[in-house]
């Protein structure tokens, strides 16, 4: 056989919507000694890795706990748990990922709205209760931060809507938790799903969801314990069972509480990065850590203005922690990514369907959101956009960004 080389990545700079560079500090713990699943050491680290996620959810929800799969893999646990068939569900769509949530959503069954916006925009609440006003629905399913456009709903007064009505509330926080404020109980969200490849700044490979009594209830009436392992007291609900046996909520449940049912063999080394990586924004505080993702996106707004170019969509609402950019007439925005990550080392991202070949997405989450990487991209970027035939404003970009962090840290001396 022939031999194989050992891996060694080149150094990125990874500047997409995600992932994300990982904290060194979750690498180091991913490298520690395997446990047992039910090791009484490992179940207090998951016991621990709760009690954080609902300090970084901002909930009280007894359901807040990890799936090991991706963040797509999260919103189908979710989806398919709290969601029966027939059940009919308004997607407010604004890009890519609210489409997903509805090709989720009509494999289980679900009986789906959608209400579509244009790309670069995001939904006046009022549209949304005018939809509910003209059906009955079991729920509304929403993203939070569309990384396709780089636009933030606004979900609070969503939420007060859906609760007047009576009406589940599923948000697609991916990219925003951890980075931006997603505050579970005050939005009055029924359920939350995210991952740990953006602002969180672990690999994917987990999924962070919280859920409340209200779903709870729904998945206690899907309930089914294996046959293999269930006891005279697991008796079945009166609801169409759950059809995922790997994300079934129920079985999760029992799995992540006191019970410790056997489900599956828990991925010991993701739990160890996501603990770490939970630990890392306890110890930095969620303020301290939403301003840092603030002053970066300041920064690199004012970089890219300054250097000539538009910044795409509907400014008012867009995510401090994707920056989408119009890529100038004539150019190959192909040709700007590749020269950024060859020469220079630094990953950004295209986009997709109608946006596909016409804007350029930079990520600002987690540990990438840096002072040090917000200026070698802008640095690299005026250098790619010339090489390119681009008219920028030599030298601007950089300067821009540095007089906002410079005026950021005379109002903190002050």
């Amino acid at each position: 056989m022939r031999k194989f080389k050992e891996i060694n990545p080149s150094p990125r700079t990874l500047m997409t919507p995600g992932p994300v560079e990982a904290d060194p500090r979750v690498l180091r713990a991913m490298s520690a000694h395997i446990l047992g699943q039910f090791d009484p050491e490992f179940t207090e680290l998951m016991n621990e890795t709760m009690e954080m996620e609902r300090y970084v959810f901002q909930t009280k929800n007894r359901q807040t706990y990890l799936v090991d799969t991706t963040s797509r893999g999260g919103l189908e646990t979710v989806l398919t748990g709290a969601i029966c068939p027939g059940d009919k569900v308004l997607i407010p769509a604004f890009g890519r990922f609210g489409y997903l949530l509805a090709e989720i959503l009509e494999r289980c069954g679900a009986d789906i709205t959608l209400l579509e916006k244009e790309w670069g925009t995001v939904f006046d609440p009022q549209e949304v209760e005018d939809a509910l006003k003209k059906d009955s629905y079991k729920a509304v399913a929403c993203i939070h931060g569309e990384t396709s456009t780089s636009m933030m709903q606004p979900l609070k007064e969503i939420g007060e809507i859906c609760e007047r009505y009576g009406v589940l509330l599923i948000v697609d926080a991916v990219a925003t938790l951890g980075g931006t404020e997603v505050k579970v109980d005050d939005w009055k969200l029924s359920a939350c799903i995210s991952g740990t490849q953006k602002c969180i700044s672990a690999p994917s490979g987990s999924a962070l969801i919280t859920y409340n009594e209200q779903i709870e209830q729904i998945v206690k009436a899907r309930k089914r314990v294996e046959k293999g392992i269930r006891t005279a007291d697991d008796v079945a609900g009166q609801l169409a069972g759950i059809p995922s046996n790997y994300l079934d909520l129920g079985q999760l449940e029992d799995y992540w509480s006191p019970r410790r049912l056997n489900h599956h063999t828990e991925a010991t080394s993701m739990q160890y990065a996501v603990h770490e990586a939970l630990r890392c924004i306890v110890e930095e505080t969620l303020e301290a850590r939403f301003a840092r993702h603030q002053l970066n996106d300041r920064a690199l707004t004012a970089g890219l203005q300054a250097m000539g170019l538009t910044i795409f969509g509907d400014l008012e609402h867009k995510m401090p922690v994707v920056t989408a950019i119009n890529i100038p007439e004539g150019v190959d925005g192909k040709a700007i990514r590749g020269m950024m990550l060859n020469e220079f080392g630094i990953e950004i991202a295209t986009s997709f369907g109608p946006l596909d070949g016409k804007i350029l997405r930079i990520g600002n989450m987690g540990y990438s959101s840096q002072k040090r990487n917000i200026l070698i991209l802008l640095g690299a970027l005026e250098a790619v956009m010339k090489r390119n035939g681009v008219k920028v404003s030599t030298g601007e970009a950089v300067n821009a960004a540095m007089d906002v962090y410079e005026n950021a840290a005379k109002k903190q001396e002050a």
